[in-house]
């Protein structure tokens, strides 16, 4: 067989290869067997270190898939890292129920499913992608380009913790501990504070005698104090006996000024009376003062008369000559 029989051959092999794949494609997609796996990405903040090619996708803990791609992209206008991953979602694990209109992907992620990555290990390091629901949460997206549904993504608690820890700043840290070292050492070393132990401890025999002398005040104080608390016990009772009569007494009195307060009234009213202008009292009393005034005056002409004529006691009153 010459070389040309060869070439012609082959080319028919792979020809017939060609037809095979195709036909194969044609009968699969015509049958459906293939379309039950979907492709996803994600973008995630932090590092990735642990996330390897193949890693598991679940979702709440059952493997739905697996990562199969994990890039670098770096945006030069903001000098951001952005850590892409690609997974594979096989939706044959997946059993469905009832009826859905529109995306199953944007109706899953309306509702609150996001990806977080999670340690499959903590001896091997190794990470997974879980996939859970956190209903209420904010629906982060990058701007990215991708021809896949992407998947918003949100940090564990074990990453919030570390962010924490990497946010710490541990020499300014360690800069207050040593200032808080060294004032608490010179507060120590100060000559004041050593001798602040026997001041103390004077203070504290000066508050034992005082302690004493208290003691034995209260010890001398304290018969007297009983008389004293005995006799005012005995002057409350006297009160308290006592107190009903002077309350008697007390009403009596009131009752008396009550009266005396009525006399007093009734004088005031009768005394009202007598001195009013139309009263009989009032009228005899002018007429009186009136017969008084006419006697002073005839006085007065007597005494003018005995004064220019003292013998008229004798003779009488002269006639005035005109």
């Amino acid at each position: 067989m010459n070389e040309r029989s060869h070439t012609v051959l082959i080319g028919a092999f792979i020809v017939g290869a060609l037809l095979i794949a195709i036909t194969g494609a044609i009968f699969l997609s015509s049958t459906g067997y293939g379309t039950d796996r979907q492709r996803i990405s994600m973008v995630f903040d932090g590092s990735v270190k642990g996330l390897t090619l193949g890693a598991p996708v679940a979702l709440r803990g059952v493997q739905i898939g697996q990562v199969t791609d994990i890039r670098l992209i770096l945006d030069t206008d903001t000098v951001d890292v952005i850590m892409l991953v690609e997974a594979e979602i096989n939706s044959s694990n997946i059993q469905r129920r009832g009826s859905i209109s529109g995306s199953l992907m944007d109706e899953l992620i309306a509702r609150g499913m996001r990806a977080q990555l999670n340690t499959q290990s903590f001896l091997t390091g190794l990470l997974y992608v879980q996939l859970d629901f956190f209903p209420g949460s904010e629906i982060r997206l990058a701007n990215i380009e991708s021809e896949y549904p992407q998947i918003p993504t949100i940090p564990t608690e074990l990453e919030r913790l570390q962010r924490e820890i990497e946010s710490i700043d541990i020499a300014k840290m360690a800069d207050d501990l040593g200032s808080i070292a060294e004032g608490v050492d010179q507060f120590v070393n100060n000559p004041e504070f050593q001798t602040l132990p026997g001041e103390l401890q004077t203070a504290l025999e000066s508050f034992e005698a005082m302690t004493g002398e208290l003691r034995a005040t209260l010890q001398t104080s304290g018969p007297k104090i009983d008389e004293l608390l005995a006799n005012a016990n005995t002057t409350v009772k006297t009160v308290n006996a006592e107190l009903p009569q002077l309350s008697a007494l007390a009403k009596e009195n009131l009752a008396l000024l009550d009266e005396a307060i009525l006399a007093f009234e009734s004088a005031m009213l009768e005394i009202d009376g007598l001195v009013s202008e139309d009263s009989a009292t009032t009228f005899e009393l002018n007429k009186a003062l009136r017969e008084l005034s006419a006697a002073g005056r005839a006085l007065q002409m007597l005494a003018k008369t005995l004064e220019e004529q003292p013998e008229a006691v004798i003779r009488g009153k002269r006639e005035e000559t005109r």
